[in-house]
């Protein structure tokens, strides 16, 4: 008779981890496998990994680190886990979500199934229509920082299965390899890239924060994505009472507020009177500061709106430079269009929900690229930048969506007629 496994993990669950990991795709892991080599034996490599969880012997390898450049010029370590530590984890992940989801915060908005970034921009919108101050908060370093016995204390909270709790305790002792392949060990925090990270980062500050919040400061709303914070004050006083009681409690939890990226900041409008340093913050990418509205009767008046931060704004340039349009002339217009219009799209998509004409004006760089790359690539136009760019509206006008952000740059209004379109025409 065949003997039972001690831990109840299923070959359907495996099966299941591996079509979702397969799906988020990413890179390969210390063992420098990738999700093709891996694919190659599937059925093999599957039932390994199960039979390996299922009987507790399965046990992590080190996880690779890849330092990221950020535009302050320093960098955010990511730690990428092997394939097969990538399963494993989605196992997990899929057997904690189902019961964690229904005791997270309704505020909380990070790496949860329905809930997404702009959900938390229009509620952050919203309430700085209601209330005049903002906490912006800013937990140092903080996946690096998660105490381990602490957050296996709240793992506890929500699981006595003891295959879960025995692998997350090995996820979060995985030693690092860094980029110069030194191995070192880890006794604190979790690394950004593995997939059962957010959920667990979560986990930590919906004990640390959003339900120590509940308790002390019910009256006082705030939105959450992972560690970026958002709170809503009435007055600046209660915003700084706020600060104060938060650095106490994250002290208790192991944590810091960065000294200088946590700001109180007034969120001025037309009705708001008064002169503040601080009337700017910067959410999920999106700048939140007073702009000229118009109202829905025609009237402009001052409003506190998001639109796109300039450092999204540099990013998305300094992708768009290094994309070297130039330098491929051998391609055609529309073997370009269809090589990048996913990430123009994507930007798009994101960028464009709040204040789109600020986006627009970014999207602008891509023309000026693609005025240079034609230039390069047709003897006609090399002489003079204002013909390659009335070749590029030509082009526009007779093809609306070769590019994903052509229709809003280039639509009706700027070709009026048929006759503005021949006037543009090179010949």
């Amino acid at each position: 008779m065949k003997k039972a496994k001690p831990f109840p993990v299923s070959q359907a669950q495996v099966w299941e981890a591996w079509r979702r990991v397969k799906r988020n795709q990413g890179g390969a892991g210390v063992d420098g496998m990738t999700l093709a080599d891996f694919e190659a034996n599937l059925e093999d490599n599957l039932y390994k990994l199960w039979n390996r969880m299922a009987s507790g012997s399965y046990h992590p390898k080190p996880v690779r680190r890849v330092d990221i450049p950020k535009a302050d010029g320093s960098t955010r370590p990511l730690g990428i886990p092997t394939v097969t530590d990538r399963i494993a984890q989605m196992v997990a992940k899929m057997a904690l979500e189902e019961d964690m989801e229904r005791e997270f915060h309704e505020d909380s908005y990070g790496y949860r199934p329905g809930k997404s970034a702009h959900d938390a921009l229009k509620k952050t919108r919203k309430r700085c229509w209601d209330r005049a101050w903002v906490l912006d908060l800013d937990i140092k370093a903080f996946f690096d920082t998660i105490d381990h016995t602490l957050l296996m204390r709240a793992v506890r909270k929500h699981t006595s299965e003891k295959w879960l709790l025995l692998y997350i305790q090995r996820w979060l002792t995985a030693p690092v390899v860094m980029p110069d392949g030194e191995e070192a060990e880890r006794t604190i925090g979790t690394p950004q890239g593995g997939v059962i990270s957010p959920i667990l980062a979560n986990l930590f500050l919906h004990y640390a924060f959003d339900k120590w919040m509940t308790i002390y400061f019910p009256t006082i709303p705030f939105e959450r994505y992972a560690d970026d914070i958002v709170c809503h004050c009435h007055t600046e006083r209660q915003a700084r009472n706020l600060w104060a009681a938060l650095e106490r409690r994250f002290a208790k939890c192991a944590l810091s507020l960065h000294p200088e990226k946590t700001r109180i900041v007034y969120c001025k409008q037309s009705n708001r009177k008064g002169n503040y340093p601080d009337v700017s913050f910067t959410f999920l990418g999106f700048t939140f500061r007073p702009r000229r509205v118009k109202s829905r009767g025609g009237r402009l008046f001052t409003g506190y709106t998001p639109a796109i931060s300039r450092k999204a704004a540099k990013a998305i340039r300094q992708d768009v430079r290094s994309w070297r349009l130039c330098r491929q002339t051998s391609s055609r217009m529309e073997d370009l269009a269809r090589h990048y219009n996913a990430k123009i799209r994507g930007w798009l998509n994101y960028y464009g929900a709040h204040s789109k004409w600020i986006l627009y004006y970014v999207l602008q760089s891509i023309d000026g690229h693609l005025v240079a790359w034609a230039r390069r690539k047709y003897k006609r136009l090399r002489r003079s930048k204002r013909r390659g760019y009335r070749w590029l509206r030509s082009m526009a006008y007779r093809n609306p969506h070769l590019f994903a952000h052509w229709p809003e740059l280039h639509g009706p209004s700027l070709f009026k007629s048929r006759r503005l379109h021949e006037k543009s025409r090179v010949r």
